[in-house]
């Protein structure tokens, strides 16, 4: 789920429309701040999903973890039972958890003091308890763990999600990421950072990556949660197949906080080792769901990371954004994307790059501007890269 809707085809919809999810902010006043506006997860209702009770003790960013999974379990048909729950795990990330329940209990403490602290904020808040939460509502007994590597971690969890199945140590993992970080710190901290659009009179064209006119990334919410599991145990249940994933990179830049290296070396290195990972070569590569975030910095690096890698055939391959329509959504982009390359490969169409004008200096590729387009797509990468040089890219491929 993300602000294009609730569920798969609201997004995947919403995608192919080139439609913007950004809007004013609605969740706090946000009329001091420098950016006011956000891709909100819009008409959500958590007791959907959980009893009163329940919503009272858990952070949005569960909440929006347990109903993206309850979706992606649904649609496998995935029943966990006695004789296969300690085969089946989850691995569902975030970059921040419970933010909004850290402003809210921190305001308690000091209007109130210690005794004002609800019993149920740790446990409400700390990254892990989307996935814990996940895997005690489905009695999941296998590998269950959380990444918390910023705007990577939950690209991180589906990669580690695949290596689990290719070990052994699970059949099925429900993977992915989670985050609520629309709230007045989190939009504040991003803000005095500098990293996102000011665009105020136009919120729906402030997402512009690779654009001449880029002012910075516009935040996003929601959550992105996918069914991993071993080929032989999905061809047995008769499941529909989305795409099969075949790839997992990852590296480091160690090189600064949160921008990238000139030379893009970190986010080539990530791309090399999941090609590497599958033994697929650059040329059978198609289409690339980039990371994209409407920053300055990231779009010409990347772009160069992906001309590094591809050589020649960067030109020939098609590269979009999706948080042009979607916003940034932290810890959680890489799960949405993960699940958004898997759709691409099953339907045969590349989501556009919206809001894409004028190409930036260095950005010179096919980033699909504007406009969905059919096409034959045997193998999709997706990026992520995080805040402290963390990256990482997963290879998908059709499955036929």
């Amino acid at each position: 789920m993300s602000a294009l809707g609730i569920g798969t085809d609201a997004n995947w919809h919403g995608l192919l429309a080139g439609q913007s999810g950004a809007g004013p902010i609605t969740r706090f006043d946000a009329s001091a701040f420098s950016t006011r506006f956000a891709a909100e997860v819009k008409g959500f209702d958590p007791l959907a999903f959980l009893d009163k009770k329940d919503v009272k003790k858990m952070d949005p960013f569960i909440h929006y973890a347990i109903a993206a999974s309850q979706f992606a379990v649904d649609d496998a048909g995935l029943a966990v039972t006695p004789s296969n729950a300690d085969r089946v795990g989850v691995f569902i990330a975030s970059g921040i958890g419970g933010f909004s329940s850290i402003e809210r209990e921190h305001r308690a403490f000091l209007e109130g003091g210690p005794r004002k602290i609800s019993p149920f904020f740790i446990p409400g808040a700390i990254i892990n308890l989307a996935s814990g939460q996940v895997s005690i509502r489905f009695g999941a007994r296998g590998p269950n763990s959380a990444t918390a590597t910023a705007c990577a971690a939950s690209a991180h969890a589906v990669g580690d999600a695949f290596e689990i199945i290719r070990r052994g140590a699970a059949d099925v993992m429900i993977a992915g990421g989670s985050e609520a970080g629309v709230c007045a710190m989190g939009v504040g901290g991003f803000a005095a950072l500098r990293a996102l659009s000011t665009r105020n009179d136009d919120p729906a064209r402030a997402s512009r990556p690779f654009d001449k006119d880029r002012d910075g990334f516009v935040l996003g919410e929601g959550s992105g949660v996918i069914i991993l599991e071993a080929l032989e145990t999905a061809q047995a249940r008769g499941v529909r197949i989305y795409a099969e994933m075949v790839g997992y990179g990852m590296s480091g830049d160690a090189f600064h906080m949160t921008a990238q290296p000139e030379d893009a070396d970190g986010a080539y290195r990530s791309m090399m080792a999941a090609l590497a990972s599958a033994d697929v070569a650059p040329t059978q590569v198609d289409y690339i769901n980039a990371h994209g975030t409407s920053t300055p910095i990231n779009d010409p690096t990347e772009t160069l990371a992906v001309k590094r890698v591809f050589g020649d055939h960067a030109y020939r391959l098609a590269m979009s954004s999706t948080k042009s329509m979607t916003g940034h959504l932290l810890g959680a982009a890489g799960g949405l994307e993960a699940g958004i390359s898997a759709l691409v490969l099953r339907h045969q169409m590349l989501p556009p790059t919206i809001n894409f004008d004028q190409p930036g200096e260095g950005c010179d590729l096919d980033y699909v501007p504007n406009t969905a387009r059919a096409a034959t797509v045997q193998y999709v990468l997706s990026n992520s890269f995080g805040f402290g040089g963390t990256n990482a890219s997963l290879l998908f491929k059709r499955y036929e």
